[in-house]
């Protein structure tokens, strides 16, 4: 037994020989047939010989065929159709000689035709046979015998992608899901069977399957399934207790086969409460195509996947700039394995220094400017309100001088919904680095009759999986066993992937015409002790008894909810009804210029309290929450 569990590949010889023996027997037992299986008359008809006629005549035949190479334990339809031919054309072969011999010689029939034909039906039935017999026993002999450690599951989907990834199960060693039903929506499946396992009716027998069956997994194996019933089915095993996993999007793994390493885990992704966005706009490539491009921030989640995605629009050249230099030099080796040959530079350098960012657009002319370089993290910021406001405010400032400066045709702001109705410092610097490059754009509208700059500004919520975000916090949290940090229970945040974050910012590029804000519809707010629950889940553990759950108070700066826009902003609509612009009100540019050059003398002189101070002028719904910054709001 052990030696066949070690034992993966039959050889060629043994697959050979039994195919000869199986010849061998299938003629002789045609002669015994036909002949009424008296002994003396199969005899005086030259069984013997013209059984081991018939073997000698089939191996030249499988000679030609290779149907002996086949691997037995993955027998499947192509197999069995190599023995059809091969079998078909040994018995036309014997057949062709006896009606040379009956035409043309005198000697006897080596095999009557009656023979050939059970010989050659009683081959085809055997040589099939056994392959299936050995593929199922060393399917047994690898999955053993079912244990207390087997993990008793379902597959969602019976169709081609359920059947296929049913067939991975079984065929992987290791795996230890024992499928004992599928589960369909499609009514018309309902109580016939795939691999000897019933089909059910959608979701409505799971709960029973779990209590009675001992059902503990289910994998989603669906194509093209919407996000709503998606999300259904995985709110359905979480309530009877059921952890899920799914097979990724069928282009992912269609050219080189699902393999057992692809069925991976949920991913909080997967519950966003709708489909994802995308943007197919193909002025995308005709603003792209051929220019030059730049994007600060090119090392962060949000440029990085910039990069990645406007480097397939074939621009002249991708400037990537950013101050972290490992990140940076990961995205680099991203793109050149992307296998694209775009021509794109990496460079090391801070938007907070205006000499080196003066030399970049004067060495390389960029004509479209993605600006995502920032520092988005609340309560360091907090702490550091200094280096928030010289990157996030006097780094946009120098960038959006010198794209003036030079020319360039669009300059887009990725900008952050704590903007709206700032609580913290970080969030009133990106909204005074909204208003600067507004205000900017406004004012070369009014005094620039040739084509100048055009100043755009994308606003948008919590990106899943970004630097910063809850996601991998709770991950790692969970992986260390616990407890979970929530800083409210009656927290929300609005949440979108960094793919569709990504798609608003190329698109906020297209359209734009100058001086808008877009924002986005991102569904319904979300909880994050919700989400922390949820995610407890889908990693397999129990809430409350593996994994809890602490509410560490909120943070400075930090808000319970957060606005897309605020009290004094309204909307209007575009071409996409996912995408709206907000009508903010307008600032003067000599006023915010000269308020934003202030910090510069404020910097060297002044106190973090003057600084923040002065912002609060700048941005005056900017009202300080849980923060030490709360006086200066008493104090005016």
């Amino acid at each position: 037994m052990d030696f066949l569990k070690k034992l993966k590949i039959l050889p060629r010889w043994i697959i050979a020989a039994l195919d000869c023996i199986i010849l061998l027997q299938s003629a002789f037992f045609g002669y015994l047939v036909r002949f009424n299986f008296e002994l003396d008359i199969v005899e005086e008809n030259g069984a013997f010989v013209g059984s081991l006629t018939f073997m000698l005549g089939g191996a030249m035949v499988m000679l030609n065929t290779k149907s002996y190479e086949g691997i037995v334990r993955h027998t499947g339809f192509r197999d069995g159709s190599i023995i059809f031919k091969t079998i078909m054309i040994n018995f036309a072969l014997f057949i062709v000689f006896n009606l040379l011999n009956e035409q043309f010689l005198t000697l006897p029939y080596l095999i009557p035709t009656s023979v050939l034909i059970i010989a050659s039906l009683s081959s085809l039935f055997l040589l099939v046979f056994y392959r299936l017999v050995v593929k199922e026993s060393f399917l047994y002999i690898k999955n053993g015998i079912p244990n207390k450690d087997l993990k008793i599951g379902v597959i969602f989907g019976a169709g081609e992608a359920g059947i296929i990834a049913q067939d991975v199960i079984k065929r992987d060693n290791k795996s230890d899901f024992h499928t004992i039903a599928f589960l369909d929506d499609d009514s018309k499946k309902e109580g016939k069977h795939i691999d000897g396992k019933r089909i059910y009716k959608g979701l409505g027998d799971l709960q029973r399957l779990a209590s009675e069956n001992g059902v503990t997994e289910l994998i989603i194996a669906v194509r093209d399934l919407s996000i709503e019933r998606k999300r259904e089915i995985i709110d359905e095993c979480l309530r009877v207790n059921v952890h899920v996993r799914i097979i990724p999007p069928i282009n992912q793994w269609i050219d080189g086969g699902l393999n057992p390493g692809a069925i991976r885990e949920v991913k909080i992704e997967d519950l966003l409460g709708r489909d994802q966005i995308s943007l197919d706009n193909p002025k995308i490539e005709e603003t792209l195509y051929g220019k030059v491009v730049m994007v600060t921030g090119a090392a962060g989640s949000i440029g990085s996947e910039l990069c990645r995605q406007i480097i397939h629009y074939r621009p002249k050249l991708l400037i990537l700039v950013d101050q972290a230099e490992s990140p940076l030099y990961d995205i680099e080796q991203g793109l050149k394995d992307f296998g694209i040959f775009t021509p794109f530079k990496v460079i090391l350098s801070d938007v907070r220094d205006r000499r080196k960012m003066k030399g970049i657009f004067r060495t390389y002319n960029p004509q479209v400017v993605f600006h995502a370089a920032a520092y988005k993290h609340v309560p360091m910021m907090e702490n550091y309100p200094e280096e928030s406001i010289r990157c996030n405010v006097l780094g946009t400032k120098n960038l959006a001088d010198l794209s003036v400066l030079h020319n360039v045709e669009k300059f887009v702001l990725v900008s952050t919904d704590k903007a709206v109705n700032p609580t913290n410092v970080m969030g009133a610097t990106k909204r005074a680095a909204e208003m600067y490059v507004q205000s900017l754009n406004e004012f070369l509208d009014n005094n620039h009759r040739n084509p100048h700059t055009k100043f755009i500004t994308t606003r948008f919520g919590n990106v899943l999986g970004s630097n910063g975000s809850v996601i991998p916090l709770f991950k790692n949290q969970i992986l260390k066993g616990g407890p979970i940090t929530v800083t409210h229970p009656d927290i929300t945040r609005y949440f979108m992937t960094i793919p569709e974050a990504c798609h608003l910012v190329l698109e906020a590029g297209v359209m734009g015409n100058g001086g808008e804000i877009y924002v986005f519809d991102m569904g319904s707010p979300i909880k994050i002790v919700d989400l922390a629950m949820k995610m407890i889940q889908l990693s397999g553990k129990k809430f409350d008894e593996e994994i809890k759950i602490v509410y560490s108070g909120l943070r400075d700066g930090e808000k319970l909810y957060e606005e897309l826009l605020n009290d004094s902003e309204t909307v209007k609509i575009t071409h996409h009804p996912k995408i709206k612009i907000a009508a903010v009100p307008h600032s003067s540019y000599h006023k915010i210029e000269g308020q934003i050059d202030l910090f510069h003398d404020m910097i060297e002189k002044g106190t973090e309290n003057d600084l923040v101070s002065h912002l609060k002028n700048i941005v005056p719904e900017f009202i300080s929450n849980s923060s030490r910054f709360e006086v200066l709001d008493r104090m005016n």
